[in-house]
C-alpha cells in the first residue's frame, strides 16, 4: 500500500468509528431519558446472568435448531473479525498480513476463519430460507411488515457479502502466493478458499491484484458500515445484550414492582400530623406521575429493553393471548417503545438538547389499552426472551397510569375493585352471607 493509500484508509476508520461514537451517545442520551432505577444489587448473580445467558446462549438453545445456527453464526462472526486487526494494522501502515510472524498459529487461525466463514454463510442462507421462503409462523406476522421485515434480511445480505469478500481476498491472496508475486509471501492456511482460487487461472497478475486489493478495502469498509448500521437495526442487541442481561431483573417473574409514588401518597394519608391542603414543599415541582404514559416515565432499563429487542419473536409465539387472536403481541411492545424513544430523540435533536411536546405519546399513539388489557400476565414472554427483555413490565406501567391516572380501567375490572371496597372480596356478596355456602 501507499502512504496515500494508509492516509485514505486512516480517514475511513476515522469516519466509520466517529459516527458509530456519535450515535453511539445518542444511544446513551435516549436511554437516561427513563427514570432512574437501581440495578446493582447482587453483582455476582448478574455477572452470572450476563455469562450465562448473553456470552452462553443458554435461552437461545431452548429451541435447539435456531438455537444451534445462532450460536454458529454469532460465533463465527465474532471470532472471524478479529482478523479485523489484521487488516487495521495493515491499513494503518500499509503492511500486509503484519500478523504472519506466528507462523504455525497464524496458519491455524486463518485456517479456521474460513471454515467457520463457510459455516456462517449456510447458516445465513438457512436463515433466509427460514424468514422467506418456509415463512416461519413469528417471521411472518403482521407487527414485522414493512421496516422490520427489510431490516431482517438486509443484515444477512451484509453477512453473505462480507462473508464472500473475505473468502475472495484470501482466494486471490492465496493465488498471489503461489505465484510469489511481489510482497505476496506464503502465510496463512486457505482449506476453503484454495478451492475458489483456481478461478483467477489464466487471469493476468496485475488483475489478480486488483480483485485481491478490492475485495479487502470493500471486506474492512463493509465492515464499518455494518458497525455504523447497528443502530438503526434490531441487530444493535449484538452489543446491547451483555449490559440488558446484566441489568435485568433478579426478582421472581410474578413480583412486581411497588411504585414510589404510590408509596408517597399512602404515606401521607396515614400521616396523623399531615395537613392534606398544605402547598408543596417545591411549587416548580411536577407531581410524580403514576404509572407511565411516554417513554419518559419508564424507568432506564425498560428503555435499554426496547433497543436491545432482538424482534426474533419468541415471546409473540408464546403468547396466550396472541394465540388466542388478541391484538397483542409482546414484540411489538418492545418495537413501539423503541419507535417512540427514537422519535423522542429526534425531537431533542432538532430541538437543540430540549423536548418540545409534539402531542403525542406511546400509549394510544403507538400502544392501545386494547393490547394492554389482552395481556394475562403468565409472565411467557419474560420466560421466553433469550436475552431476559421484560415487555410485561412495560405493559404494568401503562395499565398502572390507565387506572390510576384516567380511571380508565375495562368495567369487569372497575367492577372487581369496587367489591373489593365494598364487600372485601372480588365477589358481588355482602359479607354477612360469605358463609352461606355451609348451609348447603
Amino acid at each position: 500500500m501507499s502512504f496515500l493509500d494508509n492516509i485514505l484508509f486512516a480517514l475511513l476508520l476515522a469516519a466509520g468509528i466517529g459516527y458509530f461514537t456519535i450515535n453511539v451517545k445518542k444511544l446513551i442520551r435516549n436511554i437516561k431519558l427513563g427514570q432512574d432505577v437501581d440495578r446493582t444489587d447482587n453483582p455476582s448473580a448478574r455477572w452470572k446472568n450476563m455469562t450465562m445467558v448473553a456470552l452462553g446462549q443458554s435461552k437461545m438453545v431452548k429451541r435447539p435448531i435456531a438455537g444451534f445456527l445462532h450460536i454458529v453464526v454469532y460465533v463465527g462472526f465474532v471470532i472471524i473479525n478479529i482478523e479485523v486487526i489484521e487488516i487495521i494494522i495493515d491499513g494503518l501502515f500499509g503492511t500486509h498480513r503484519v500478523l504472519s510472524f506466528m507462523g504455525g498459529f497464524y496458519d491455524f487461525l486463518i485456517g479456521s476463519f474460513e471454515i467457520l466463514a463457510l459455516l456462517v454463510l449456510v447458516t445465513v442462507i438457512i436463515f433466509w430460507i427460514r424468514r422467506n421462503v418456509t415463512k416461519i409462523g413469528r417471521f411472518a406476522s403482521a407487527d414485522l411488515d414493512g421496516k422490520p421485515r427489510n431490516d431482517a434480511n438486509y443484515i444477512l445480505y451484509f453477512e453473505v457479502v462480507l462473508m464472500t469478500l473475505f473468502l475472495l481476498m484470501n482466494a486471490a491472496d492465496f493465488h498471489l502466493q503461489n505465484l510469489g508475486i511481489g510482497h505476496y509471501n506464503q502465510a496463512g492456511s486457505f482449506p476453503i478458499s484454495q478451492y475458489i482460487a483456481p478461478v483467477f487461472n489464466g487471469m493476468s497478475e496485475g488483475l489478480v491484484v486488483i480483485i485481491e486489493r478490492t475485495a479487502w478495502w470493500l471486506h474492512i469498509a463493509g465492515i464499518l458500515v455494518f458497525l455504523n448500521y447497528l443502530y438503526f437495526s434490531k441487530h444493535l442487541h449484538i452489543l446491547l445484550a451483555f449490559p440488558n442481561t446484566f441489568y435485568a431483573d433478579l426478582n421472581p417473574k410474578g413480583k412486581l414492582n411497588n411504585l414510589q409514588s404510590v408509596t408517597n401518597e399512602v404515606k401521607l394519608m396515614m400521616d396523623p400530623s399531615a395537613d392534606p391542603f398544605a402547598a408543596p414543599a417545591n411549587p416548580d415541582a411536577v407531581p410524580a406521575k403514576f404509572g407511565a404514559s411516554d417513554v419518559q416515565d419508564l424507568n432506564w432499563v425498560q428503555l435499554l429493553n426496547a433497543y436491545s429487542c432482538t424482534e426474533c419473536g419468541r415471546c409473540t409465539s408464546s403468547c396466550p393471548a396472541n394465540q388466542t387472536g388478541k391484538k397483542l403481541s409482546p414484540r411489538k411492545i418492545m418495537m413501539d417503545t423503541r419507535d417512540r424513544l427514537e422519535e423522542v430523540g429526534r425531537n431533542i435533536d432538532l430541538n437543540k438538547g430540549v423536548f418540545v411536546d409534539d402531542g403525542k405519546s406511546l400509549l394510544n399513539d403507538y400502544i392501545t389499552p386494547e393490547e394492554l388489557w389482552a395481556c394475562t400476565t403468565c409472565n411467557a414472554c419474560v420466560e421466553e426472551c433469550p436475552i431476559n427483555i421484560s415487555p410485561l413490565s412495560i405493559i404494568i406501567d401503562m395499565r398502572r397510569y390507565l387506572v390510576m391516572e384516567q380511571s380508565a380501567a375495562p368495567m369487569e375490572l372497575n367492577n372487581m375493585m369496587s367489591n373489593i371496597e365494598n364487600n372485601g372480596a372480588p365477589w358481588p356478596y355482602n359479607q354477612m352471607d360469605r358463609l352461606n355456602w355451609i348451609n348447603e
